[in-house]
Order: C-alpha cells, then structure tokens, then sequence
C-alpha cells in the first residue's frame, strides 16, 4: 500500500554497481522510464553508508530518492550489510580488517570464510546500527513522499561452502538445545507446516526437547536447519531495529537451489521452502520471502512460496527472453506484488533490445489494467497463463466458463513456429461480467466452453482491441473478423502485445 493505495510493482534491479555513484546513474534514470518501470531495486552498500565507523553518509541515498521523485518511480532498497550474495563484501574495510572483534565464519576444515559469523553479537550490533540509521534517514527525508517503499535486509544468505558455520561459537550454540520460541512455533503450527520439513522433524519422533541432532538427526538437513534458524534471528533484530524507525515493509531473498544439490554446495539456510518454516519462526519482522531465478521451473518454485499465505513477489530474474511473459503469469496467476528482472538497465544510451522493448510493452499494458486488477484481485476473476514449446496449451476456469489456452505458434501460421525453441508466451484474463473479459498480453489463443450448459457451443459475441486512458476504456479496432479467425478464438500474435475485451454468447 502506497497512499493508502495498491501498488503492484512493474520493476526492476539495477546492477548491483550501478547505483554506487551519482554520475554512472545520470544515462540510467531516462531509459528506466522508457521501460515503463515504476520501481526500482537499488542496492546499498554498508561501507559507502558507513565507511567509517560511526560515520554516515547519505548523499547517495539521497540523491536517489530525489532522482526517483524527479522520474516518477518507487524505490525498494536492498540492504547489502553483512551479507550478499552469502559473502560480505560489502561491509566496511574498519569492519573486514578487524577478524578479533567482527569473526569470520568457520568452514568444516576450520578455515575462515568471507562470511561474518551470525553467532557474533558484535557483527549484529554493528550492522544494526548502520541498518536503523539509514531507516531513520530515510523516514527523515521521505516519509511524506514515500518514494522508498520496501526494504531487503541482506541478500541471497547462505553458508558456502560448508552448510554449517564451525566458529566455536556456533559450536556451542549448536550442543545447546532447539530454542523454545522455535519449538512452540513448530507445535503451534504443526499441521501447516510445508510437508518436506515437517517429514524431517516427524522422521526424527517430533520431538520437542533437546539439541539439534537429537530433534532433527543427524546430517547435512539439520546443520542447514540450525543455519537457517540462526540467520533469521540475526536478520530479524536488524529488521526489528529498524523498523522501530520507519515501519517499512521488509522482505528477504533466496538464492534457489539447484536439483541434486546438499547444503553447501548452494547458500546453504537461506530462506528456501524446504526450510522456510524455520524462516517463519525465526523472524516475525520479516513480512514475506521471495525466490531469485537464475534457474528453471518457474511455476515450481513460485508454488512452493506461496504455501501458507506467503505473497509472491519476484525481486529478482535473468532477463532475457521469457521475463515478458513471466511477469504476465506471475502477475496474472499468483496475483503477484511485483516482478522485477536483473540489470534493467542493461546498456544505457543504446537502442532496445527485442526483450527490453516487448518488457516496456508488457509494463504499459499491466499499468493500464491495474484498476481491473485492484477491483478482482483475491475474487477467482483473474489468471495467468505462460506458454512454450513444451506446455504450448493450458486450460482455467473463470466463472461458468473452461478456457483453452494456447501458444499462437501452435497454428503455424507465425515466423519461427517452425523453430526448435519457441519464445514464451503469456497474457492475464480478468473477468469483468459474467460473460464480458478482458485479456492483455501476446502469443496467446482463447476458446471457451459452457460448464454449466456443457451442450451449447460458446461463440464470441464481441471483440476490441483498445487501452485504458484515464481508467477509461477506448476502442482502438472492432475485431469481429480476421482477427478472430471469424469468431473461433480471442488472440493476439507473439509480436502483438495487445489489451482485447471480449464478451461471449451461447448457442445450440
């Protein structure tokens, strides 16, 4: 919520050294707007925060925000403290330099890692109070504006590449028995608890009293559990803290893991589904996780967040081909809060590429439906559909109605249908009356069957193609014809991003 009202994010995430310095920004914020963004992620570097200790320096920040203001986008700041991308590069050089008093985590061989240990209370303290001041600078400056909408404690945490810090603090924390917070939480929730975790505790007796190993075995499972629990604690007193200075809403990330993979050999105690009730437990501060992909099985893993009222929002993905159509299904499907691919920015002062330029198509179509979107959202009324050479056809419900989706390239009447790999396709379907809809995206095929009345043949009644001005439908082409294959189906082509309303009628 931003002024009181919905705000669904079409974003994107600078380079994370994009935004360190005013003058490289200078050629990014114009083309940011010629993407149609309305939000951007931009990292904060704790050692340009705080180069010295006790000693802060907000001119970045704030000439973002006011540049955000200037160019009419939303800002969500990634807090690059004591971890990202599992490592603390970021911290400052008065707190990498100084092992004694800011340790280091411990791999199994007893090497030290570049990763400040979440057992030190000295790390949390310090990287608390960098975090609570930049909040109370940020309330300070725009509070009223609210340029700055959402905060990202750390980034993509994790052990690597041993699962377990070894630090003799960890150690000992490690002997002492499961918190109780942890275990009241585990009792409390049992019967929601995501099956592949509570299978874990189950195998093990669901005990609740013990150490680790004796409630959850022994292994690399509970050395990833113990990490996960620890982190959360660790990130949740720095999101704690600063929201006692700006209640800013607050997410975490997660570097996916790949199949095959043991902990270690991916940021091992991140917040990852498997392990995300331990997340829950350990850091009530924390409003919602979300999935990074530079991976496949997009519809898998936002399956998995989604469990147990988790939001969707993706903060981060490749860009490259597919994000058009995954920020349509994303949006459409899982009623997302936002989507936002990797270096949007890509090269400034250059002419678009086909995938920047059908992204910045896709925003302005979802900017123009968001209204339609904010009276349906939570009411069955929206869904999403995201389609390839390999699920080239889907089918949904929407009222009495069964549709049958279909990637266009599947009529081989396009260019490349005939292609070994097929560019994703994705639209949103948002139903306005009991047989009038709207759809808005391309490569997509519509037909439509009777649930109700399964013996009549549904036809369409009528189709527009046009666009919202001023929350205002406007007819740009009546499409009863050609453009409906003489009334077989609603579509547009994989080139044609396009906003069509249609309405539908019955007949024997």
């Amino acid at each position: 919520m931003v002024h009181g009202e919905p705000f669904l994010m079409l974003a994107g995430e600078l380079g994370n050294s994009t935004a360190s310095t005013v003058e490289y920004m200078e050629a990014v914020w114009p083309r940011l707007k010629e993407l149609n963004l309305n939000t951007i992620l931009v990292p904060v570097f704790w050692e340009l925060l705080e180069p010295r200790e006790g000693e802060f320096d907000y001119r970045l920040i704030d000439s973002l925000i006011e540049e955000a203001r200037r160019y009419d986008v939303k800002i969500v700041f990634l807090w690059f403290g004591s971890w990202k991308n599992s490592m603390s590069s970021h911290a400052p050089a008065w707190v990498k330099t100084d092992t004694r008093r800011f340790p280091r985590a411990k791999s199994e061989t007893g090497e030290s890692q570049e990763i400040l240990s979440p057992f030190s209370e000295s790390n949390m303290k310090a990287d608390l109070i960098a975090y609570r001041n930049l909040l109370r600078h940020i309330k300070k400056v725009d509070a009223t504006y609210q340029t700055v909408i959402l905060m990202q404690p750390e980034n993509e945490i994790g052990m690597l590449p041993s699962a377990k810090d070894h630090h003799p603090q960890a150690n000992q924390k490690f002997r002492e028995n499961v918190p109780s917070n942890l275990i009241d939480y585990l009792v409390k929730n049992k019967p929601e608890l995501n099956p592949e975790f509570k299978e874990i505790w189950e195998k093990n007796g669901d005990k609740t009293s013990g150490n680790w190993e004796e409630i959850f075995g022994k292994g690399l499972h509970t050395d990833e559990i113990f990490m996960a629990y620890y982190f959360a604690r660790y990130t949740d007193m720095i999101c704690e803290a600063g929201k006692k200075e700006y209640a800013l809403p607050a997410y975490v990330n997660a570097a996916l893991n790949r199949p095959g993979r043991i902990p270690g050999e991916y940021p091992s105690g991140g917040p990852l589904p498997h392990i995300l009730d331990i997340w829950k437990a350990g850091s009530p501060n924390i409003d919602f996780y979300s999935p990074d992909f530079y991976t496949t099985r997009f519809k898998h893993w936002n399956d998995l967040y989604v469990r147990q009222g988790n939001p969707l929002f993706i903060p981060e993905h490749r860009f490259d081909n597919t994000v058009a159509a995954k920020a349509l299904y994303a949006i459409g499907h899982y009623e997302a809060m936002g989507f936002s691919p990797f270096s949007i920015e890509q090269a400034p002062g250059t002419a678009f590429s086909m995938k920047e330029e059908k992204l910045a198509k896709v925003y302005d179509i979802i900017n123009q439906i968001k209204p339609l979107l904010d009276i349906d959202r939570g009411q069955n009324r929206i869904e999403g559909v995201m389609l390839d050479k390999e699920v080239n056809e889907s089918t949904f419900e929407l009222g009495d109605y069964e549709f049958t989706a279909r990637h266009t390239y599947t009529f081989g009447w396009e260019p490349g249908s005939e292609s070994d790999e097929w560019e994703p396709a994705g639209a949103i379907i948002i139903q306005t009356g009991t047989n009038e809809f709207y759809y808005a995206g391309f490569g997509v095929s519509l037909v439509a069957r009777n649930l109700k009345n399964p013996n009549v043949t549904v036809g369409i009644l009528k189709t527009e193609r046009g666009y919202f001005k001023d929350n205002e439908w406007v007819i740009y082409q009546h499409l009863n014809g050609d453009q409906t294959h003489q009334g077989r189906h609603i579509r547009s082509f994989l080139d044609d991003v396009a906003i069509q309303r249609f309405v539908l009628y019955e007949y024997e």
